[in-house]
């Protein structure tokens, strides 16, 4: 797994956008994002080059424009932000968390039999 660098929420919107239908242009990140926010195109390609000095996304150079894909997949950034969350929130304890979370969400009877497998599984 390569180092996972440290994104910023919105950061983490240009990752999706480039998770989800990669390679990408620029003008075509824009495009996406200017329907969903109030950012500005400049903001945006601000972004890009912030991740791609960061090494969350590289490009390959297409004519006049550049093609962006990620260097490093959606699941390895959940993976690191999970961990980053559970030493700083709960310091490293997974218990406490998933107690917390379990209290204050509520949960389906389907979500609760899949946590109750993973569990099984866990323990074997």
């Amino acid at each position: 797994m390569n180092k996972i660098p440290n994104i910023s929420d919105a950061e983490w919107e240009v990752m999706k956008i480039c998770w989800l239908s990669a390679p990408c242009s620029a003008n075509e990140i824009v495009k996406s994002l200017e329907q969903s926010t109030n950012w500005k195109p400049n903001t945006i390609k601000t972004l890009i080059g912030r991740l791609v000095k960061k090494g969350a996304l590289a490009f390959k150079e297409e004519g006049r424009s550049y093609s962006y894909y990620p260097l490093i997949t959606e699941e390895e950034c959940i993976k690191a932000e999970s961990k980053s969350f559970l030493t700083r929130v709960f310091g490293g304890a997974l218990k406490p968390m998933l107690v917390t979370f379990l209290k204050e969400e509520k949960l389906s009877q389907v979500e609760i039999e899949e946590l109750k497998q993973l569990l099984e599984i866990r323990e074997e």
